[in-house]
């Protein structure tokens, strides 16, 4: 798995690692998918899309619903896990490892301060 402790999180459960100052890889979290159910489907953005903190990049659409997946962080989009157009049960399988969802490149340092660390993240699924 992911070394968590580069791992923050938001309240509507993605998940950012941060892989350097300025680069992130993004996803959604094992509690997200649970309450998802089976992925049948995942729409992402292009490379070179530039994207704010809380626009919209992806769509996923499993059995139960579909839901829209925002950015945690400013950035553009580096790099798409395009495996999942064929394989989007990976997300399923393994929502931190296979089931990435893009990376982001940042112009600055990526700021995590309004993200939740592994503790913070967990106190929060207990009050669900």
């Amino acid at each position: 798995m992911t070394d968590t402790g580069k791992l923050f999180y938001t309240k509507e459960h993605e998940w950012v690692e941060l892989v350097n100052d300025d680069y992130v890889r993004i996803g959604i979290t094992e509690y997200a998918v649970e309450q998802l159910g089976d992925i049948v489907f995942v729409e992402l953005p292009e490379v070179g899309t530039d994207l704010s903190e809380e626009d919209e990049f992806a769509t996923v659409e499993s059995v139960k619903s579909t839901s829209e997946i925002y950015a945690p962080v400013d950035g553009s989009v580096a790099k798409v896990n395009s495996g999942l157009e064929d394989e989007p049960e990976k997300m399923n399988e393994s929502p931190y490892e296979e089931g990435w969802l893009i990376e982001l490149q940042s112009k600055n340092a990526v700021d995590t301060s309004d993200l939740l660390d592994e503790k913070a993240y967990q106190d929060y699924l207990d009050t669900l």
